[in-house]
């Protein structure tokens, strides 16, 4: 069907249903965060302007988070139908993992976001703000239950092979903490919160363009590019520890990333900064490099031994021009984060950080660019496993179902047409959220700062309307 057999309609259905999902989480985790942040400053400082940020931004988290779950129950249907052979054999570790993140996180946080979205009244301040923290704690715990699973894929251990070819557990702990695991989290969570940062920055500067004086655009875009700056260093670190790991267990990835076909024994390896690769002829055409850089950043010396491609088997390496390009996607983006956070400090430290447009318009083109950093990401982590499922274990030619091409291909167009309908407009609802001007006051149904704060407050003062500053 539309001249592709089965297992490639299976892998591209994969694929789409995956890359719409992640952006979800990858918001909710992040928005979460902020959430808890905001409510526990309210609490903290009695200012309105927490509580009015808190209020907006809960209703665009119920709308993601809606739209998280949905788009994730379809891929576990997607294991039982395209990709049988895949649950059968990985079944005995891959299900408990999931198993865990439904029992532990995901019923952590649905059991508690009733409270945070509508519960602020009944509980009370205190309760509430420990409520949105146990979603915030909910959010990660999903996290890290699925990087687990992901991670183990990608560098298995703790496990044996049965007789009828099932992977079964030997070790728990390290299938769990398996050796990409601890990297991949760091990486995965630090970029949650900056699509975050990124999403919350650009709503602040869309606002900030209209009105310099709302309260509430001030705040939330302060506080996002707040974030960057601190976020955006530590994942460029992240990424080195990362690469390093991947170098190590998943050197077919590197060479691919790097666009590496020759080996370099002897280091020296250049930094191939862009050009155009080559599978069949097993090269790079019009590369721009930086000699000897590559093995710098990779090992942190000029004479490390670096491998390529050529010395792994054709049916072996990754698709080399999808991995290339998407790192490089990622990478760029990642700098250009650091560059707005960068800017924006500046013109903080001038006092100026509300009054410049073009900060504010090159905030709200980048709010898009940390959901196409997460899925390069995602990108370079998955194709860069082939032709793996388990990497070295378990091939992807293996792990699909015996499902005709024509079945998978009615699935893809169904996906495709429902979820761009669902999500279209799940989107369109999230977006018109944003639009909303965020008021500077805020009704706070009788708990004004003080009582927030713990403190009984004079009679004469009415709080039942409590003004930003």
């Amino acid at each position: 069907m539309f001249g592709f057999d089965a297992i490639e309609l299976a892998r591209i259905q994969f694929a789409f249903t995956i890359s719409f999902h992640i952006i979800f989480p990858a918001f909710s985790i992040g928005l979460a965060s902020y959430l808890a942040v905001l409510n526990g400053l309210h609490l903290w400082t009695g200012r309105a302007v927490y509580l009015t940020l808190f209020n907006y931004w809960k209703a665009i988290f119920a709308v993601a988070f809606g739209m998280g779950v949905v788009s994730g129950i379809v891929m576990s249907y997607q294991f039982g139908t395209n990709w049988s052979v895949f649950s059968d054999k990985a079944g005995p570790v891959v299900g408990p993992l999931m198993g865990y993140e439904v029992l532990s996180a995901f019923f952590l946080e649905a059991g508690f976001l009733g409270v945070m979205l509508f519960g602020r009244e009944k509980v009370g301040p205190r309760l509430h703000f420990f409520a949105s923290l146990m979603v915030a704690v909910g959010t990660l715990g999903s996290a890290f239950w699925i990087l687990s699973v992901n991670s183990w894929m990608q560098t298995p251990q703790g496990f044996a092979i049965n007789d009828v070819g099932q992977f079964v557990p030997v070790d728990w702990l390290a299938i769990v903490f398996n050796p990409s695991f601890p990297y991949r989290l760091v990486h995965m969570v630090l970029a949650a919160y900056l699509t975050t940062a990124l999403v919350v920055g650009a709503v602040g500067g869309w606002h900030l363009l209209r009105d310099r004086t709302n309260k509430g655009a001030r705040t939330m875009f302060s506080m996002a590019m707040g974030m960057l700056i601190v976020v955006a260093p530590l994942q460029i670190v992240a990424g080195d520890f990362h690469g390093l790991n991947t170098l190590e267990h998943q050197p077919a990835k590197i060479a691919a990333m790097e666009g590496h076909f020759e080996p370099h024994p002897n280091g020296g390896a250049p930094l191939i900064l862009f050009g155009l690769p080559d599978a069949e002829n097993e090269t790079v055409r019009y590369a721009v490099e930086i000699p000897y850089l590559s093995s710098l950043i990779l090992t942190h010396d000029l004479t490390t031994p670096l491998p390529g491609l050529k010395d792994f088997p054709r049916d072996e390496r990754p698709p080399v021009a999808i991995v290339f390009w998407s790192f490089r996607v990622m990478v760029a983006l990642g700098f250009a984060m650091l560059g707005l956070g960068l800017w924006a400090v500046i013109l903080r430290w001038r006092g100026a950080m509300y009054d410049r447009p073009m900060l504010h318009r090159a905030a709200i083109a980048m709010g898009p660019m940390g959901f196409v950093a997460v899925l390069a990401g995602w990108i370079t982590t998955e194709v860069g496993r082939q032709p793996w499922t388990v990497y070295g274990v378990l091939s992807t030619n293996d792990s699909v179902a015996p499902i005709q091409a024509a079945a998978v291909g009615a699935s893809l167009v169904a996906f495709i047409i429902i979820y761009f309908l669902l999500f279209g407009a799940g989107t369109f609802y999230i977006l018109r959220l944003m639009g909303k001007r965020p008021d500077q006051g805020t009704p706070i149904d009788g708990i004004g700062p003080t009582r927030a704060a713990g403190i009984t407050p004079a009679p004469a003062v009415d709080d039942k309307f409590i003004p930003a500053e």
